[in-house]
């Protein structure tokens, strides 16, 4: 097979091998599809003034053409036309239209995003896709519904005691990760730690020291009247989110389940310093028995994360949320990055899709661009073979995802 050979049959394989879509979100129902502004699509950028600054960037630019295309609009029709055209289209053809050439074969669906009521349950995504929906569970969503219930208990019961709430709050977690663990339905969890308090995680096995009893005690009676008052509840301290993710990481690696972490990419809730990967290697190495999986390519990190899945065994690279929030220079970069150091068996490939079903298409077609053309060049230099980037490719979208959360899928080939 002579290289032009090698290089068609490369973009076959790339662009038709079905896909596990190891980390998604669910979309927004029909009613609620203008929910949120749809520039939310290319940027996690905050405001009104800060989305439309969004639609000035190359991601967007190249989105607007890809989408146009799709929609069978003029080539030089703008954001504002994509945007109309897809008001026009009934939501069902819409999604159909999205999804119908991703060949995602499964998703694993991170239902604790927010908006529960303005999205579809996990499972109503299974029309789209060729083996069934499977749950990652938020753990900090988690906690945050066990805490409400507690003190919601203790009001109904007359009585606010910091110390039964503590330890109805821990007892309860325990559990409800336990069952979650348990699950055949739930692929993993996932911590958002890198929003929250940062992923400068202690290992903090036990809230019963007396360090820090009294000051969590306090904290929970602040909750439980802010909580009541308010109906708002959010867990952003450091003490409680650190014990959440220590207990999250012993049932998980006890089941055999994988954690996801937000790494890097984000919107400005983050501290950007403190959402590198490299704040996660004192918990790596605490538990080394369950398996860690560094999301959206930890960008700008991604160096970072490479090295941490090169030298841990327990450690896995996902590369996503970059398509299309990066321009098609970034992506490639970024993949690049990706290749550099991690084992090509540890890397697997998400879309972040969310909300609309346009970010699960050009997730899905972005990546399966940026891939080809890395490894298109590797082997032009002689770098690779054509078996060696086939393999990677497979590995990538399916092989690896399935092995990692245990998913004993087999890939359905569509011609």
């Amino acid at each position: 097979m002579d290289l032009s050979e090698d290089i068609r049959e490369l973009s076959r394989v790339v662009f038709a091998y079905p896909a596990i879509d190891n980390h998604a979100h669910a979309f927004l129902r029909e009613e609620h599809k203008d929910a949120f502004p749809f520039e939310g699509l290319i940027s996690e950028a905050s405001g009104e003034k800060a989305s439309q600054d969004a639609t000035t960037t190359m991601a967007c630019y190249r989105a607007t053409a890809q989408l146009a295309k799709l929609f069978g609009l003029p080539p030089n029709a703008d954001w504002e036309a994509v945007k109309k055209h897809r008001q026009e289209l009934p939501y069902d053809q819409l999604c159909r239209l999205c999804m119908g050439s991703t060949r995602i074969q499964c998703i694993l669906i991170d239902d604790g995003l927010g908006s529960a009521d303005k999205t579809y349950a996990y499972r109503w995504h299974d029309q789209f896709t060729g083996s069934p929906t499977k749950r990652i569970v938020r753990v900090e969503v988690l906690a945050e519904e066990i805490l409400k219930r507690g003190i919601e208990a203790q009001f109904v019961e007359g009585e606010l005691s910091p110390s039964k709430l503590f330890h109805r709050f821990m007892t309860g977690l325990e559990a409800a990760l336990t069952t979650a663990a348990a699950d055949s339905e739930v692929a993993g969890f996932k911590s958002i730690a890198c929003y929250r308090t940062g992923l400068n995680v202690s290992l903090t096995t036990s809230l019963l020291d007396d360090s820090v009893i009294h000051e969590v005690e306090q904290l929970l009676t602040k909750l439980s009247l802010l909580y009541m008052t308010k109906r708002e509840l959010r867990l952003a301290h450091k003490e409680i989110n650190d014990y959440v993710v220590n207990v999250t990481m012993r049932i998980a690696g006890e089941h055999g389940k994988p954690v996801q972490f937000h790494t890097g990419l984000g919107d400005n809730d983050i501290t950007l310093t403190l959402s590198s990967p490299a704040h996660l290697q004192p918990l790596i190495k605490a538990y080394p028995a369950t398996k860690i999986v560094l999301l959206h390519s930890s960008y700008p990190y991604t160096k970072e994360a490479g090295y941490l899945t090169a030298v841990y065994e327990n450690v896995y690279l996902d590369f996503g949320e970059i398509f299309p929030f990066l321009s098609a220079d970034g992506q490639r970069q970024v993949v690049r990055q990706v290749l550099e150091l991690a084992p090509t068996n540890k890397i697997m490939w998400s879309t972040d899709g969310h909300y609309w079903p346009e970010s699960y298409y050009l997730g899905t077609l972005q990546a399966r661009q940026a891939l080809f053309e890395v490894l298109e060049s590797s082997i032009k230099r002689w770098e690779l073979t054509l078996p060696q980037a086939i393999s990677i490719v497979k590995g990538a979208l399916f092989d690896n995802a399935n092995r990692i959360y245990n998913l004993g899928l087999e890939p359905i080939i569509v011609s």
